[in-house]
């Protein structure tokens, strides 16, 4: 093999039908951005709608994450059994009666069931979104739209929080009456109800994933789509790289198994729940779920920490944009390890500038300039995530698995990342409380050992087709000598 690498070439236009199926695809990421934040707004008003104690409001809040969990893990079941298309129209309906049931709520009981249902709907979408849209994008463009999916995400996030913002103003409170006699919480979950019945007409037009047709013997069905989505590769070399990556597979395992020789998994399986998890642990969402309250408690009025909120999450939005016009020009490796590096260096200087704070938990201020640089610390650290970490996990968890088996793989990295996710919302206000520069300290030692997983376990995928990809990470049988 010569050891010459052939750069690889500048993307060229996608066609117009990718782009649909990709953004189409991606809408289940916009319902998982705005469902997961839509409660924020709502929070005070919940507190004192049904009398809720601090303990049983955080538990509504974050049971959602639980339900997550479990749609994460069930999705790449039911996608495998009855397909993309089906998973994203049982994601869409769950989205729908959650909405509609937590917008009317009678009990905090009932609040935290529809929220479960809605959490079950993030979980379904937060897998299916860059399963199926990696398996319908051409290997020369695959990064970049396979980066709509977080790019979705933090759409849908601005979206909550305009909505919140503009119910709330119009009604004069979270907790006061808008329209029809509801007070304006109500409809800021109901709001959800709307995007769920376009996600659900999506997927009632959208053709099914020309791998998971393979896998079902439909080849000719595959073919068309194949056709439609990469006319100018050969059709039939794809379908034929498919077949033989999970002849291949076949050879190793059980047909969908994850098991393995590693702690009861495949070694490529713990590569995705590790990345999932180190993407939660360096506490990208603290800033997000928590930031209004941390700001006010720096020093900043309640009317600038809003507004901070607002700008961090268009910034957030804006860095996607950057990393997915990079990521197919420059490769995953690269913009990994450069992000790892941001995330340690910002979170690193937040730690210092709250071991200046005076005061205690969160009754603290900080002194002379350390309020600017804890804010421009933050902001470095949203950018450096959202323009590496955040969208390029996903596009990674969409490539790194044999056929066979990604969508249940899948499935379990995103239940990973979302146990991970609630562990860290759940541990932050007891772990600020206690040292805010420890706690910070603690999130910038796991984004420098982000850094040594990328350079040590995550080879360069940029360019390959998903058979090709795989073969990275998973050792294929030896075949038998020939003679």
């Amino acid at each position: 093999m010569s050891s010459t690498t052939t750069p690889t070439p500048a993307p060229s236009s996608i066609p117009r039908k990718v782009i649909g199926l990709a953004v189409a695809g991606a809408v289940g990421g916009f319902l998982f951005g705005f469902d997961s934040s839509v409660v924020n707004g709502a929070v005070d008003a919940l507190q004192g709608q049904f009398k809720l104690s601090d303990a049983l409001t955080g538990f509504a809040v974050a049971v959602a994450l639980l339900g997550c969990a479990l749609g994460a893990y069930l999705a790449g079941k039911i996608a495998d059994a009855k397909g993309r298309i089906p998973t994203m129209k049982l994601g869409g309906m769950l989205f729908l009666v959650s909405a509609l049931g937590t917008g009317l709520a009678f009990s905090v009981w009932d609040l935290i069931f529809w929220r479960i249902v809605g959490g079950l709907g993030i979980g379904l979408a937060s897998v299916i979104a860059p399963a199926y849209i990696s398996e319908i994008s051409p290997r020369k463009h695959r990064g970049r739209l396979a980066s709509l999916q977080q790019l979705a995400i933090t759409i849908g996030i601005f979206a909550a929080l305009l909505s919140n913002a503009l119910f709330a103003t119009s009604a004069g409170g979270a907790a006061q009456e808008l329209w029809l006699g509801l007070p304006a919480w109500r409809w800021m979950f109901l709001a959800g109800a709307v995007p769920a019945v376009v996600y659900f007409g999506i997927a009632l037009v959208l053709p099914e994933s020309p791998r998971f047709l393979v896998l079902q013997g439909k080849d000719e069905e595959a073919a068309r789509v194949f056709k439609t989505i990469a006319p100018d590769e050969d059709t039939e070399r794809s379908i034929r790289e498919i077949k033989n990556a999970v002849k291949e597979d076949s050879l190793a395992a059980r047909k969908g198994s994850l098991r393995g020789n590693r702690f009861g998994l495949m070694p490529v399986v713990w590569i995705g729940i590790i990345l999932s998890m180190l993407q939660q642990f360096v506490g990208i969402n603290v800033i997000f779920y928590y930031s209004t309250t941390l700001w006010q408690a720096v020093g900043f009025q309640e009317k600038d920490s809003l507004t901070i909120s607002v700008v961090t999450s268009v910034v957030n939005i804006l860095v996607t944009l950057v990393a997915i016009a990079l990521v197919d020009r420059i490769g995953r490796r690269p913009i990994l390890l450069t992000g790892s590096i941001g995330m340690a260096v910002s979170l690193g200087t937040m730690a210092l500038a709250f071991s200046a704070a005076n005061g205690s938990g969160t009754d603290i201020s900080l002194p002379g300039a350390w309020g600017p640089v804890a804010l421009v610390a933050a902001n470095v650290f949203v950018i450096s995530f959202g323009v590496s970490w955040g969208p390029l996990v996903w596009v990674l968890l969409g490539e790194i698995f044999p056929s066979r088996i990604r969508a249940r793989a899948l499935g379990l990295a995103a239940a990973a990342q979302w146990i991970a996710n609630f562990l860290i919302t759940l541990t932050f206000p007891v772990m600020a409380a206690a040292s805010l520069p420890l706690t910070y300290g603690m999130y910038a030692l796991f984004a420098a050992a982000s850094f040594f997983f990328v350079m040590f376990k995550i080879p360069e995928t940029n360019g390959m087709s998903l058979e090709q990809a795989e073969t990275l990470f998973v050792k294929k049988p030896k075949a038998a000598a020939q003679p």
